[in-house]
């Protein structure tokens, strides 16, 4: 379904970035781990046409994505907070959403009901603005808007970071949800070795822009992971 080719990014002498090859199928739970610098998230914003590759070309279905715009329907990201409309609050967003993506009122209050939980009467009905959440919070709304109007696709950076533990136990439920009921493809990058290895199919290790490790073995992925960061 994604299908990343001889994908390069280069600033100045410096390559930050070098995947030769990388194939994402329907409905899998990618998982992309790495130290800080390693490019993740830059992969994921050439994926998502927000950075230009210097060398390259990532497909979506057969579509390049920066030479198409229709993947964009499809698709959902939530990288970090600059993506969000700060001056409005949640509320005021999620109705902003719900026009673009032309659903009706009932559609966006079906969907918001997924994040009942996850909200913990902490976002809907506040009038609070979304420059003033916390960063918990704030990712929260992120991963509702890029869950909205059933994307076939969705990117998460960090989904876990700054959530409490009921948070991101809640997090997972919902992901795992999502993906069986949906057949969402996930693609998410964390630090968060524990989460990732319990909800994704498979896990890249991408170092200093390069695949280090592409592993599939749910049983030793843990272990394996564990192995490389501790030397």
């Amino acid at each position: 379904m994604i299908s990343v080719t001889n994908l390069k990014k280069q600033y100045k002498e410096a390559v930050v970035l070098d995947v030769p090859q990388l194939e994402i199928p329907k409905s899998e739970c990618f998982g992309l781990v790495g130290n800080n610098g390693a490019g993740k998230t830059t992969l994921f914003r050439i994926m998502l046409d927000l950075v230009r590759a210097t060398e390259g070309t990532v497909t979506l279905e057969g579509e390049d994505v920066s030479k198409s715009e229709a993947w964009k329907g499809r698709t959902g990201a939530y990288l970090d907070e600059h993506m969000l409309l700060a001056y409005l609050t949640p509320d005021e967003y999620f109705e902003t959403l719900r026009k673009m993506y032309q659903l009706s009122e009932e559609d966006l209050n079906l969907h918001l009901s997924k994040f009942t939980e996850l909200f913990n009467d902490e976002i809907q009905g506040k009038k609070k603005y979304i420059r003033d959440l916390s960063k918990g919070n704030l990712k929260k709304v992120g991963i509702a808007a890029a869950l909205m109007g059933n994307p076939e696709v969705v990117y998460l950076d960090e989904p876990f970071e700054n959530l409490d533990p009921s948070s991101q136990i809640r997090l997972k439920k919902l992901i795992l949800q999502e993906k069986e009921k949906s057949q969402t493809t996930f693609l998410i990058s964390s630090h968060d070795l524990n989460h990732v290895t319990e909800i994704c199919d498979r896990i890249v290790l991408l170092e200093k822009g390069k695949v280090i490790n592409d592993l599939r073995d749910r049983n030793a992925m843990m272990a394996e992971l564990e192995a490389y960061f501790t030397g």
